[in-house]
């Protein structure tokens, strides 16, 4: 992921405001093409979300080919994230974008061509984890593009405005893949998702990258378990990124099946409809929108240590709440927090890691971070689903945000409370080197 930091010849290219100030970032039309290009990228994979499932069961009526192809997507993309950093780190990033968008768009092709005269359930199989590769892919190479599109002080309001891109499509792209299947057949839907992901692939070669790094040369990599531990080892020498890392793992535990904890409280224990469910979690999708809004004039005014450990903290005491309360209206405005929360310490994480770590080891230090600090997050779905069915969700809620509450505040004993902990660190020169390469 590219540093944020610019070479003397790309920072005289950069345009500069009135008197010199920085432009906006609406100003930059690398930006606004790119941020159209991730729009398009996310809606498409909303549109996939609903209308594949919707394909195997119109085809299958059968609820558990369902969860398979759905599952096999996930271990697809899991398996990617491991290696999709190095990737990122070796190749043209531009490129693989590209080929990211290109290779969804031909694969989801596939499907509504081959249903015009059969329905080969097979055919889902093979393509839908492999186009769950190139999303992850996608992904990861994303993130380590943004420092090269904007100034460095403008990182995480970009990032806010990314992840607001997400939660639109959240929304829309579901109901635009129901409305079309409902009207025309899922295949339809996965018809739009391929065009989706053809415009934005012709989309990115509008994009200007500002200092594109060199790709490592071959006597410099090592092989794929060193490069994929140098990400790692970046994370463990930062006083920062090590026990955000350690706290984010176990928040994630923590949280990861609070979606489903809400759902059964709503629907089973205070006896509510689907859609009241419905309007629940919609309300807490407002929480990602005031996120990507306040999280850039958030962290200028408080610094990333306060934002971080208050926005958790403030997540913590909202998952509570909902544990406690009794009242539908009040559980949607706690969502509403708890998204918006942990929306802005998601934005911070993500700006910090790009704005401290080398253009060269950013594909992999992204990796390394979201495979260590999700890893744990389906066991803690697992166990809070299952003891919220033996002791309420009531009890777990509140000893959920309790747990998660302290958790954060012990970011206050860590390097993650230092104003002055985020400067970029050298402990790259030593973990990306090859095992016995001299220092």
């Amino acid at each position: 992921m590219p540093s944020g930091e610019l070479s003397e010849d790309q920072d005289q290219v950069r345009p500069t405001g009135a008197e010199g100030s920085p432009p906006s970032l609406w100003s930059n039309p690398a930006y606004r093409i790119f941020l159209g290009v991730q729009t398009l990228s996310a809606l498409g994979d909303s549109i996939s979300y609903v209308a594949l499932p919707l394909l195997v069961l119109h085809s299958t009526g059968s609820v558990l080919q369902m969860g398979l192809v759905t599952g096999l997507t996930g271990v697809a993309s899991i398996l990617t994230g491991l290696v999709a950093g190095v990737v990122a780190d070796r190749f043209d990033r531009r490129r693989l974008l590209m080929l990211a968008d290109g290779a969804r768009c031909l694969l989801y092709l596939l499907i509504p061509l081959a249903w015009i005269s059969s329905t080969p359930i097979w055919l889902i199989y093979t393509v839908v984890p492999i186009a769950g590769c190139f999303s992850m892919l996608f992904q990861v190479t994303y993130v380590t593009v943004v420092p090269a599109i904007v100034q460095p002080d403008q990182i995480t309001k970009a990032n806010g405005h990314m992840y607001a891109t997400y939660a639109v499509a959240s929304v829309a792209g579901p109901a635009l893949a129901g409305f079309v299947a409902s009207s025309a057949g899922p295949a339809a839907a996965i018809g739009i998702d391929s065009a989706t992901f053809a415009v934005s692939a012709l989309g990115v070669l509008l994009v200007k990258f500002n200092g594109r790094p060199q790709p490592t040369s071959p006597a410099q990599r090592g092989n794929i378990s060193q490069e994929f531990l140098a990400g790692a080892k970046f994370l463990w020498a930062h006083p920062v990124l090590r026990p955000l890392t350690l706290l984010l793992s176990l928040i994630t535990f923590l949280i990861y099946g609070l979606t489903d904890l809400v759902i059964y409280l709503v629907k089973h224990e205070l006896d509510h409809p689907d859609t009241t469910v419905g309007y629940v979690l919609t309300a807490g999708t407002v929480g990602s929108f005031i996120a990507s809004a306040a999280v850039a004039r958030v962290r200028k005014r408080l610094g990333f240590g306060v934002t971080w450990i208050s926005a958790f903290s403030l997540a913590g005491l909202s998952v509570a709440g909902i544990g406690l309360s009794g009242s539908v209206p009040v559980i949607a405005v706690l969502m509403t927090i708890t998204l918006m929360c942990t929306g802005i310490a998601g934005i911070c994480s993500m700006s910090l890691r790009q704005e401290v770590t080398p253009s060269h080891l950013l594909g992999r230090v992204t990796s390394s971070f979201w495979t260590i600090h999700t890893a744990l997050g389906p066991i803690g779905a697992a166990i809070t689903t299952a003891a919220a069915a033996g002791a309420g969700v009531t009890t777990v809620c509140l000893v959920m945000g309790v747990v998660v509450l302290a958790v954060a505040l012990t970011g206050t004993l860590t390097g993650i409370a230092r104003p002055h902990a985020v400067e970029p660190v050298n402990p790259v020169d030593s973990v990306d080197r090859p095992t016995g390469e001299a220092a």
